[in-house]
């Protein structure tokens, strides 16, 4: 079973996934906490009608990042969290932070990276013209959205899209994939190798259910 700490700083709908898939015993795992950088996240409340634990760290009281994430590992440690779930959190999390949980923290983004990184990723395939994009669930690193890919999903893009339209579609493959990959982790599917090039790349083993 994961121990996961949940980080989020808006609404939580990929928190809300995670909470359901867990309830419905699609994902073997357990919540310890949820900790947000804002206070008015609404994701707080959702976590706390399921009966998690939450707290709010606010970055604005920190001196620095450092000292920050410290709080963060010391919060997410004290509750016995092994994995860290980035979901909507808008924070960039620093080396201590990564080094506290190696290879052990995950993200989902709303574009097939590495393409669109960064925020506003839906504007920026609209702005790009692009006519496929899509989410990704990767392993985060010290870059910006640039950690070992884990696993993508793909989604049309529609000629009268929208930035708001384009999230919507994109956001019910996220909390699929979410989901899926998260449990992949869970049945220690996750190989995570270093090349020849020094470059860390991840890959999920096949189930036992698939050839």
């Amino acid at each position: 079973m994961l121990a996961l700490g949940v980080l989020i700083s808006g609404r939580g709908s990929n928190l809300q996934a995670v909470i359901d898939a867990i309830a419905s015993g699609e994902l073997d795992a357990e919540i310890r906490v949820v900790l947000s950088n804002r206070a008015d996240a609404a994701g707080l409340e959702r976590a706390e009608k399921a009966g998690i634990p939450t707290a709010v760290v606010d970055h604005k009281g920190y001196r620095d990042r450092q000292s920050f994430d410290a709080a963060l590992i010391e919060r997410l440690q004290a509750s016995g969290v092994e994995w860290v779930l980035l979901a909507g959190f808008m924070r960039i999390v620093t080396p201590l932070f990564l080094q506290a949980f190696p290879n052990r923290v995950v993200n989902i983004h709303p574009s097939l990276l590495p393409a669109f990184p960064g925020v506003d990723a839906q504007a920026q395939a609209l702005a790009h013209g692009v006519r496929i994009t899509g989410c990704t669930v990767h392993l985060v690193n010290e870059g910006v959205d640039a950690g070992p890919i884990l696993a993508q999903a793909a989604v049309a893009v529609a000629l009268d899209d929208t930035p708001d339209s384009l999230a919507a579609r994109i956001l019910v493959e996220e909390h699929r994939l979410l989901v899926e990959t998260l449990q992949a982790i869970a049945e220690n599917r996750l190989i995570v190798e270093t090349g020849d090039d020094g470059r860390t790349r991840a890959r999920m083993a096949q189930g036992p259910d698939k050839q």
